[in-house]
């Protein structure tokens, strides 16, 4: 199941926030564009990077795609809810979940509903036959309930960073 450790809060100076804060936009920058945007020379800022990405503050850059320019028009938020708690009927269905490409967000909840399913599709029929041939079938579905995007007015995928540490005195605790 997607069981997660809670992790500690890493310890990151205000360049590092700087790092993360520029890549959080554009990871594809090179190193001496990076260097010159956080105000760092080019061989520190890249420790920092590898330091990073070594202690896995930054887990992966990915290019970001446009779903309509893809054909993958129809957004779909499924909330569905399983006939029992047990982990078997959680692991096959995650199992599932894990193998469709069309299902690009699944989170766990609490409440009401089990998970929530964000589903990126082609069409409405591409969903209906997702649901009746993929999601429903499985043993301990007991049921889903589809709401459909009418509009983004949100989406990011960039984090909230913690604001730079300060002293008593409210100046800024300097890197080194």
């Amino acid at each position: 199941m997607l069981h997660e450790a809670p992790a500690r809060p890493y310890s990151l100076d205000e360049s590092d926030l700087r790092i993360l804060s520029v890549l959080q936009d554009d990871a594809s920058i090179d190193n001496r564009e990076l260097a010159r945007r956080v105000h760092l020379s080019p061989a520190p800022c890249l420790r920092r990077v590898r330091r990073l990405t070594q202690d896995g503050i930054i887990r992966q850059s990915v290019a970001l795609l446009d779903a309509t320019r893809l054909g993958l028009g129809v957004e779909v938020f499924a909330f569905v809810a399983l006939e029992s708690q047990r982990a078997t009927a959680g692991a096959q269905f995650e199992g599932l979940l894990r193998r469709r490409p069309e299902v690009v967000e699944c989170v766990r909840l609490s409440g009401t509903y089990d998970y929530l399913l964000r589903v990126l599709v082609g069409s409405l029929e591409a969903y209906s036959v997702f649901l009746d041939r993929q999601l429903l079938p499985l043993p301990g579905v007991r049921s889903v309930n589809s709401s459909f995007s009418l509009g983004v007015l949100k989406r990011t995928t960039a984090l909230p960073l913690p604001e730079p540490k300060r002293t008593a005195h409210g100046r800024r605790v300097r890197s080194l």
